[in-house]
């Protein structure tokens, strides 16, 4: 159930190798041994330094950094594909851990084509440099989150979090909450309203904020229920400052965005893939082993049955991931439909697979320890990742029905 040999490249092949090697060697033995760690209050304990460093490495920390400044760069005929097939094998490891990772990939994808030379130059290297620097991209409010993307251009919509211009720069005010990498990220792209009197979509610019800035405060840690080895978190910006240099996008940051989001998309389903194949692996094995009415559990018909669903599901999910990725990167005008439609597919699916999974393994489905509600609660968590799975629907239909398609919110024109 992996991806097509004959369709990847040398290139893809040796990283995925790599990549498993290091979820087997270093990610599932630390996962195992250390399965209460997960649980810790304290989000800077939760994840040792080692587990980062291995990531870095093997080059997959800094994934899609311009090979100028060291970084790892893809071929960019094929680098959604390649982020697909990495973000599956890390998840399968662990999908906290895959989150911290993307966030760096995604963020690296938008600075190299958005940041002004002087900052690439200055922000890359740092990130080599230090195997333990995240970057995260704040654009979730409390009033509002994906339902900002269906789009609907009214006032309604627009950031709560505002950048009025000062002498040499802009001052931001303003919330931002469940963001990835959040609590821990040494560098952020942030996006405000900078011109109310115009639509969401017009004036909406994106600002880079290093995290040392005066008036950027990070508040906590979001305490979630999966995915925990990464640290989600919220931000305040009181009268926060910084340099008109450090302006990315003027007005029109949310159009600009897409060459973040689309690849986002792609990289969820397959990180969620990832989840459902562990959870296949690990029941599969059982299953084979664990005997039941004295029989091993395969052999009765109901398990059986529930297994060949799980392989269904996931077979189903890399079938349109891989349709979608391949889109991304070809840019084809079915790009933004294909990736919302393989988000919103394997967030379900795999839910399903998970559930099975938790069902199949009986009591020591619900034990901690086993690890196997783990999984099941890491994918509850992609039902609402990078979009609810509801919102994810009405933009699939906006981008398939442009004209017709209901706006949503504000008056009917």
């Amino acid at each position: 159930m992996n991806w097509e040999e004959s369709d990847l490249s040398d290139e893809q092949k040796l990283t995925r190798q790599t990549c498993r090697a290091f979820i087997d060697d270093v990610v599932h033995p630390f996962i195992r041994a250390n399965w209460r760690q997960e649980w810790s209050m304290d989000p800077e304990g939760r994840l040792p330094p080692e587990i980062l460093e291995g990531a870095d490495a093997i080059g997959i920390r800094t994934l899609a950094v311009p090979e100028e400044f060291g970084g790892t760069q893809l071929d960019p005929e094929t680098e959604v594909q390649t982020f697909a097939i990495i973000s599956e094998e890390i998840a399968r490891g662990d999908s906290g851990l895959a989150d911290k990772l993307v966030q760096n990939w995604k963020v690296s994808v938008l600075l190299r084509n958005l940041a002004p030379r002087h900052l690439q130059e200055e922000w890359f290297p740092r990130l080599i440099a230090d195997p333990q620097f995240l970057l995260a991209h704040c654009l979730t409010e409390p009033r509002g989150a994906s339902d900002r993307w269906l789009p609907y251009n009214v006032p309604e919509a627009a950031m709560q979090t505002r950048a009025a211009r000062r002498d040499g720069g802009w001052v931001i005010n303003g919330r931002k909450q469940f963001i990835s990498n959040g609590y821990d990220a040494s560098l952020y792209v942030v996006y405000a309203n900078t011109d109310p009197s115009v639509g969401m979509l017009q004036g909406t610019s994106s600002f880079l904020v290093p995290r040392d800035t005066p008036g950027l405060t990070v508040t906590k840690c979001n305490e979630t229920i999966g995915c925990r080895f990464m640290n989600n978190g919220e931000i305040v910006f009181e009268d926060c400052f910084v340099p008109d240099d450090h302006l990315l996008v003027a007005g029109d940051a949310l159009s600009k965005a897409g060459i973040y989001f689309r690849p986002g998309k792609i990289i969820q389903a397959a990180k969620n893939l990832g989840v459902g194949v562990a959870a296949f692996e690990r029941t599969s094995d059982y299953v084979q082993s664990y005997v039941q009415g004295g029989r091993i559990l395969i052999k009765h018909q109901a398990v059986a049955i529930r297994l060949a669903d799980m392989a269904m599901r996931i077979a189903a999910v890399r079938s349109l991931l891989v349709q979608a990725a391949r889109a991304v990167d070809r840019k084809d005008p079915d790009g933004e439909t294909l990736c919302n439609m393989a988000k919103v597919f394997a967030s379900e699916e795999i839910m399903h697979v998970c559930q099975h999974a938790m069902e199949l393994h009986g009591g020591n489905g619900a034990m901690l320890e086993f690890g196997i509600e783990k999984l099941f609660r890491d994918a509850s968590i992609f039902l609402h990742m990078d979009a609810t799975a509801d919102i994810s629907r009405l933009k699939i239909v906006k981008s398939m029905f442009p004209e017709t398609a209901g706006r949503y919110a504000g008056p009917e024109a």
